[in-house]
């Protein structure tokens, strides 16, 4: 399914109520270009465990150990998903980029979702923060509210 399919499903199964439908017409665009921009594939690979969770990192960095960040790999091709995995636990199931990103919205443990762009190479990778697309649909989503109407009297 092509990004605007992909768009277009999110739209025709946003509820109608509370204004839910209006806001995904202005973040499923939004998300699409987002995509263009800075990936590469129209779906990517996330390990689940059997009840569909999906497998969160926790990265810590390297020269303050005190911070730390839970992530969300998610792998250009089936091959990289499976070889990463260290569980017969989890499994590899593709999801459309489009809902995936949709998703790393309201997904409250989950720092950044890591694409692993390049086959073979899992150190390389385009990372989309929850707090940078949060930020990206607030500033998009204020833009497209109408301004209040004039009261001339």
């Amino acid at each position: 399914m092509d990004l605007q399919q992909q768009v277009q499903t999110l739209i025709n199964e946003a509820p109608a109520a509370g204004g839910m439908l209006a806001a995904i017409q202005v973040i499923g665009p939004l998300l699409e270009e987002l995509a263009l921009q800075r990936l590469h594939y129209e779906q990517y690979y996330i390990l689940q465990n059997l009840q569909g969770n999906w497998q969160l990192t926790t990265l810590q960095h390297r020269q303050r150990p005190g911070l730390e960040k839970t992530v969300v790999y998610a792998f250009a091709n089936l091959q990289d998903a499976t070889r990463s995995s260290r569980s017969a636990e989890l499994v590899a199931l593709p999801i459309p980029i489009i809902p995936l990103l949709f998703q790393l919205l309201a997904l409250e443990p989950v720092d950044s979702i890591l694409f692993a762009e390049t086959a073979g190479n899992l150190d390389r990778t385009e990372e989309f923060t929850r707090q940078e697309l949060q930020q990206l649909v607030q500033t998009k989503l204020s833009q497209q509210r109408p301004s209040p109407p004039i009261d001339f009297a």
